[in-house]
């Protein structure tokens, strides 16, 4: 009857072990699913940094597509237009591309050419705009205009819209991923509470006999379950951690590739990791255990 007292007060050692042969499978998988989760989340840091750097540099820029009109070379009208757009507010720097670059680029749609002079091949200009207050393409198509140039202003902003687009894919992706990884955990830690409640059922019923309340009882399983999926949390974090500190090194400093970036800062996301595990372990345990110890 001492034990049984004991159980009430919160001393959980004689009714659960510390170890049980089915732990370390239990480990094994929690520290999976942490690991994979913690993967997703430095896969959703790197891509946000990747698409904002893209997003930033395509807002610091323009491309203005420029026609010669009449006898006027394509040349002269770049240089026309570079000159149109050089003194407008919101532009630091205008540049006529050479000719070579715009053969660059139509080329492989084209084909092996060997002469396009022969073509009417438009000129490029690069505008760099001011990042605290860029200028229009409004305003750019506004100053060509005025100088009767045959032009068309691109300010990326279809590819801004196509790469943020992308990110909140990529992260919705990583909350849905999360969300399941959350749920399977849960249903392990169940799956192991249901067994543990079964080996035990002798010892749950005397204890109902002595007075003991089902939340003392649920909260023997919550602890026990909460310790083993903060170390299983552990383990899959520093491991999550050691591959994202590997993939920065292989990439020189950028990740594994430039389109996922990946800073040391990253790798302080792992850290929350055994707190949450212990959060959804105790919460899987907590409404397992209450509700078979209802049904005895």
């Amino acid at each position: 009857m001492s034990d049984v007292f004991d159980i009430t007060r919160w001393r959980p050692a004689p009714y659960l072990p510390q170890a049980e042969a089915r732990d370390p499978a239990l480990i094994f998988v929690i520290a999976v699913l942490c690991f994979l989760a913690c993967l997703t989340a430095l896969g959703a840091l790197a891509g946000d940094r990747g698409a904002r750097g893209w997003t930033g540099q395509l807002v610091g820029e323009a491309t203005v597509i420029v026609r010669a009109r009449g006898g006027e070379t394509p040349d002269a009208a770049a240089a026309r237009a570079a000159e149109a757009l050089a003194g407008l507010p919101g532009v630091t720097e205008v540049r006529a591309l050479e000719r070579e670059k715009a053969y660059e680029l139509i080329r492989p749609w084209l084909g092996d050419i060997a002469d396009l002079d022969d073509l009417p091949v438009p000129r490029l200009v690069a505008v760099t705009l001011d990042r605290k207050q860029p200028a229009t393409a409004t305003a750019l198509d506004k100053a060509l205009k005025a100088q009767g140039l045959d032009a068309v202003v691109d300010d990326h902003s279809m590819w801004i819209k196509d790469i943020r687009r992308a990110a909140g894919v990529v992260r919705g992706t990583a909350i849905a991923i999360f969300v399941l990884i959350a749920g399977a955990a849960g249903a392990v830690v169940a799956f192991a509470t249901r067994a543990g409640l079964a080996a035990r059922r002798d010892v749950v019923e005397v204890m109902h006999l002595i007075g003991a309340e089902d939340s003392q009882i649920s909260s023997l399983f919550e602890l026990r379950f909460a310790r083993i999926a903060a170390l299983s949390g552990a383990i899959g974090a520093a491991s999550a951690g050691l591959l994202g500190a590997v993939l920065r090194m292989i990439g020189g400093g950028a990740g594994i590739t430039p389109a996922l970036p990946i800073a040391w800062i990253d790798l302080l996301a792992v850290l929350p990791c055994p707190v949450l595990a212990a959060l959804v372990a105790a919460l899987a345990a907590r409404v397992t255990a209450r509700r078979l110890i209802k049904g005895l």
